[in-house]
């Protein structure tokens, strides 16, 4: 079975926490899950350039369509034990827009911002500063 890709900025330290946690997951749970740090991966392959690349959260399905968002995030979910739960809540009819909204409107354009500042004051690989 082909594995659901997962492109993420490994820069960001937020991401790369979220990311951490959901590929020890993956591994303990030998889900089908590949994730690949935008800064390295060939985003021609992608479709992508590197700025919508840092805008958002991207899954490549099996089948080759990419999602971003809300279901890149239902996908991560769907494919670990003990998360399936949560991809189907969020991709609820009432919750799907809801979510997104507050992925879309607030937290991508958050931590896109805030990873620009990061980049622009040199401290892309650097947590050490905010």
């Amino acid at each position: 079975m082909e594995p659901t890709r997962i492109l993420y900025n490994e820069r960001c330290p937020i991401c790369r926490a979220e990311i951490s946690h959901y590929r020890k997951r993956a591994e303990v749970a030998g889900a089908a899950l590949v994730f690949e740090d935008l800064n390295t991966a060939d985003l021609g392959g992608w479709r992508l350039t590197p700025d919508q690349a840092k805008r958002r959260l991207h899954a490549a399905l099996p089948d080759g369509h990419i999602i971003s968002g809300i279901p890149a995030f239902a996908a991560i979910w769907a494919a670990l034990p003990g998360m399936g739960w949560l991809a189907r809540l969020v991709m609820l009819p009432v919750i799907r827009p809801l979510a997104g909204l507050a992925y879309n409107r607030l937290a991508a354009p958050w931590l896109y911002r805030r990873q620009l500042r990061r980049e622009a004051r040199g401290l892309a690989g650097n947590d050490a500063q905010p």
